[in-house]
């Protein structure tokens, strides 16, 4: 979710938080509220198999949190400028925190699949309402020309650094109590066996989420908002889907970032359904192969981060943005050509290559994501943001969700990487005719149901709308 347009400037007022304590704030929050995600990231997909559950039943879970998030990213739009952004988050965490209770002792496919179905909702209320409160306050104490793309990149590396962290642990956690068998035991034996080792990250995760809620009520002051109804909101939900949709279709440019967002969903999709079950099948055990996939998906953030950081650096040296992004999404299609090269062999050598392509998933992802967003940003102006960053994220999810429920379907080895290798190569093969300039920035939402302010020029100094900055993730 992305705040939408608001019928009325809000503002925290003269007596909210200085830029200093609301980019703490800010931090804190994405930490925490990406910690559990991270920890579960490691052990989601062998648990599910330790639970009895096929690959076909798993990649059905994964697609029931894509097509959720999908499914709510544009309804939900509004709610926070209806409720506040502090309850919209707080409601995200009670949600998580069912969600991973759900997942960390549902033995049944139902109640996995209803916990992925709530975690899927609370990405989509999740995606946009922290960073709204974090510009709204800044603006308040600041005024509208101060700084926020230092606090927006920090709270992005917190995000990271919770991923990365939170893998570790995540993956540490069954293999450190496998050396105590005796405790798992006792675990599965007091429970009935619904606690095991390698449900103990999701429960934990469960926990942390209750201190997340606790700190957003806490720590994220709001001023009274204007009178307004849900239904009022709810009423414009068909415009905006409608005008959100009719971006692919009016702008070339921002139809070939939608259709790059769909190709990292086709990737994200191979990567996270089937590296797990190669981890496992390296070492012997889920225990140790989640410890495995934990240290490879953490250093699989950490290249997403160094792809970010060094996203300027790729633009410059192509010669524009849309270059860089063609260069990254080559980087992309190689990392996924090299792990479905190497999925019938376990020598070091193929172990090496596999873990390379690995890395190059996510570098390639990483570098490409800032480019495409600067090209988007320039293409639309403050009104129709977010919007166009809600269609972006719909069609990651949509393609994530059919591509994962296809890998699932078919037989393992390397077709399933290498179709969704021919996937981001097709993506890439739109970056190499630049596009040609637009006249006017596209303007997508409806101002018939939300008045705005008159449109912001676009590339400004200093971009105040909020915009998503986080690693490319389908967390589970």
């Amino acid at each position: 979710m992305t705040g939408a347009s608001a019928p009325a400037a809000v503002s925290p007022g003269p007596g909210g938080p200085d830029g200093a304590t609301a980019r703490r704030r800010y931090v804190t929050v994405s930490f925490l509220f990406w910690l559990p995600i991270g920890m579960s990231i490691a052990t989601g997909v062998l648990l599910f198999t330790e639970r009895g559950m096929g690959l076909a039943a798993i990649a059905g879970f994964y697609a029931v949190h894509s097509l959720t998030a999908a499914a709510m990213e544009l309804p939900t739009g509004g709610l926070a400028d209806v409720i506040g952004r502090r309850p919209v988050l707080a409601i995200a965490g009670l949600l998580n925190l069912t969600a991973f209770t759900l997942i960390g002792l549902g033995a049944a496919g139902w109640a996995i699949a209803l916990g992925m179905g709530l975690m899927g909702l609370a990405r989509a209320l999740s995606s946009g309402p922290a960073e709204a409160w974090y510009v709204d306050t800044v603006h308040a104490h600041a005024g509208p020309d101060a700084d926020i793309r230092t606090g927006l990149a920090r709270g992005s590396s917190a995000t990271a650094a919770a991923l990365a962290l939170g893998t570790l642990l995540g993956g540490g956690l069954p293999w450190l109590l496998g050396f105590a068998p005796a405790v798992g035991e006792w675990l599965a034996g007091a429970t009935g066996g619904l606690v095991i080792p390698l449900s103990v990250p999701a429960l934990l995760g469960a926990l942390v989420e209750g201190v997340f809620v606790l700190y957003v009520l806490s720590a994220l002051p709001e001023p009274i908002r204007p009178r307004t109804t849900l239904r009022r909101v709810v009423g414009g939900v068909p415009a905006a889907i409608a005008a959100g949709l009719r971006l692919g279709a009016r702008d070339a440019l921002i139809r070939r970032i939608l259709l790059t967002a769909s190709a990292a969903g086709a990737a994200l999709a191979a990567v996270e359904l089937l590296t797990p079950g190669r981890a496992a099948a390296l070492t012997g055990t889920a225990e140790s192969g989640a410890l495995i996939f934990a240290g490879l998906a953490c250093a699989g953030f950490l290249c997403s981060a160094l792809g970010s950081q060094l996203a300027p650096l790729v633009a410059r040296f192509t010669g524009s943005s849309e270059r860089a992004v063609l260069a990254s999404l080559g980087l992309v299609t190689l990392g996924l050509t090299l792990l479905g090269l190497t999925t019938h062999t376990m020598s070091p050598l193929a172990t090496t290559v596999a873990v390379t392509g690995y890395g190059l998933v996510y570098l390639g992802l990483g570098a490409a994501g800032p480019n495409e967003n600067d090209l988007l940003h320039r293409r639309v102006d403050a009104s129709g943001r977010a919007t166009a960053l809600s269609v972006q994220s719909l069609s990651l999810q949509l393609v994530a969700a059919g591509a994962g429920l296809g890998a699932g379907a078919l037989p393992p080895g390397p077709l399933p990487w290498l179709l969704a290798a021919t996937a981001v190569l097709a993506g890439a093969l739109l970056w190499v005719r630049r596009a040609a300039p637009a006249k006017t920035p596209a303007r997508p939402v409806a101002e018939a149901r939300h008045p705005v302010a008159a449109p912001v020029p676009a590339g400004p100094p200093h971009d105040t709308a909020p915009q998503e900055t986080h690693p490319h993730v389908r967390p589970t």
